[in-house]
C-alpha cells in the first residue's frame, strides 16, 4: 500500500512554494487595465502552461536539466534577471499599454499570451524554487504510483493557484486608477526585491558562497 504521508508532504510543500496568496496581488500588477475576460485568459493560459512545465520536470526533470548541462543554480539566476527586467517596466510604466481599437485586437490576443507564459506561468508559478520542490519530490517519489501521486498533486496546487488569481480580479474594482498606479509600481518594486533574491540564490548555489 503507498504511503499516502508522501502525498500530504507533497501537497503542503508546492503549496508553500506556489504561494498563490503572494501570488495574487503581483497578478493584479501584471494585469493592470485588462478586463475580467482577459484577467481570466491570462490566469488560466498561465495555470495550464505552468502544470505543464512542473509535470514535465516531474517526470523528466533531472534527465532535462542534465542533458542541456544546466544547474539549478543558474536557472534562478537566468529567472532572477528576466523578472527584474519585467519588474523595472512596472515600476516606470513602461508596459505597452493595451487599447480598445479594433485594429489592435490581434496584438492585444499576443499580449495576454506573452503575459500568461513570461512572466505568469515561468517564473512566478512554476519558478525555480517550484521547480527544485518538484525534483526533490519526484525523487522521494519514484515509483509509478508515486509519479501518478505527484501529478494528482501538482494539478491541484495549480488549480488553487488560478482559483487565487480569478477572485483576485474583483480586488481592482475597489482600486481605481490611482490605486491602480500605486499597486503597481509598489508590486514593481517588491517583484524587483524578489527577481534579486533569485539571483542572490542562484549566485550562492553556483559558487557555494
Amino acid at each position: 500500500m503507498y504511503d499516502w504521508n508522501l502525498v500530504v508532504n507533497a501537497m503542503a510543500t508546492l503549496l508553500v512554494t506556489l504561494d498563490p496568496p503572494g501570488l495574487a496581488p503581483i497578478f493584479l500588477g501584471l494585469t493592470v487595465g485588462m478586463n475580467r475576460s482577459e484577467r481570466t485568459q491570462v490566469a488560466f493560459r498561465g495555470s495550464i502552461i505552468a502544470f505543464a512545465i512542473l509535470a514535465a520536470f516531474a517526470l523528466f526533470g533531472a534527465g532535462i536539466l542534465g542533458v542541456l548541462g544546466i544547474s539549478m543554480a543558474a536557472f534562478r539566476i537566468a529567472g532572477g534577471l528576466l523578472l527584474f527586467f519585467i519588474a523595472f517596466e512596472m515600476v516606470f510604466e513602461r508596459r505597452q499599454e493595451r487599447k480598445k481599437k479594433t485594429s489592435e485586437v490581434a496584438v492585444t490576443k499576443d499580449h495576454i499570451r506573452n503575459i500568461a507564459v513570461f512572466p505568469l506561468a515561468l517564473p512566478l508559478i512554476a519558478g525555480p524554487g517550484a521547480i527544485s520542490a518538484t525534483l526533490l519530490l519526484a525523487g522521494s517519489m519514484s515509483s509509478p504510483v508515486g509519479r501518478v501521486a505527484l501529478i494528482g498533486v501538482i494539478a491541484l496546487c495549480v488549480a488553487i493557484v488560478f482559483a487565487t488569481l480569478y477572485v483576485a480580479e474583483r480586488i481592482d474594482r475597489y482600486l481605481g486608477v490611482t490605486g491602480r498606479a500605486i499597486l503597481t509600481r509598489l508590486l514593481g518594486v517588491i517583484l524587483a526585491a524578489l527577481a534579486v533574491q533569485f539571483v542572490v540564490d542562484g549566485t550562492r548555489a553556483a559558487f557555494v558562497i
